[in-house]
């Protein structure tokens, strides 16, 4: 056991674990923030997509040890509210939902990639949204994805 100091979402929390349990488990049965899931535990289906110092990762195989210098963000996280960023609002819009498990692992991938690409492309999406969903409602993320980009794009200029 070790104390681990973590920036998450923006709060310094502390944790008395083993540096090497996933950073999922830490997120939701230490620190009781449970929008993240778990879904496969071998950082397959991205249901517990995270952000880490601004990069979309899987934290059910990332261990806690790792990550105590880094600025990690989940879905609690992503805005003050929990349905205004332009994601969320887009989200909304389309749809997307079905079931809703993997919701918050794709919400944040989809964050990540518009942060590094604020007018994502289909084969964009494609590449670095690779989150599954067994509802299917990938055409819905991906329209969902473009009207985000949308939303965050100053009125006639380019983002």
């Amino acid at each position: 056991m070790a104390m681990l100091k973590l920036s998450i979402n923006g709060q310094s929390r502390e944790v008395d674990v083993d540096p090497e349990t996933p950073l999922l488990w830490v997120l939701r049965e230490w620190l009781g923030m449970t929008g993240t899931k778990y879904g496969c535990g071998v950082a397959q289906c991205g249901a517990c997509t995270v952000h880490v110092d601004g990069v979309a990762t899987r934290s059910c195989s990332l261990p806690v040890g790792s990550v105590d210098a880094s600025k990690i963000t989940t879905i609690e996280g992503l805005s003050p509210d929990g349905m205004s960023h332009p994601i969320q609002v887009a989200w909304l819009q389309h749809e997307v939902p079905q079931c809703g498990y993997c919701q918050s692992g794709q919400i944040m991938a989809s964050a990540a990639l518009l942060a590094a690409k604020p007018n994502p492309t289909d084969a964009d999406i494609a590449d670095m949204v690779t989150n599954i969903c067994r509802c299917g409602t990938y055409q819905r993320i991906k329209a969902a994805i473009h009207t985000a980009a949308e939303l965050t794009i100053p009125a006639g200029g380019k983002a």
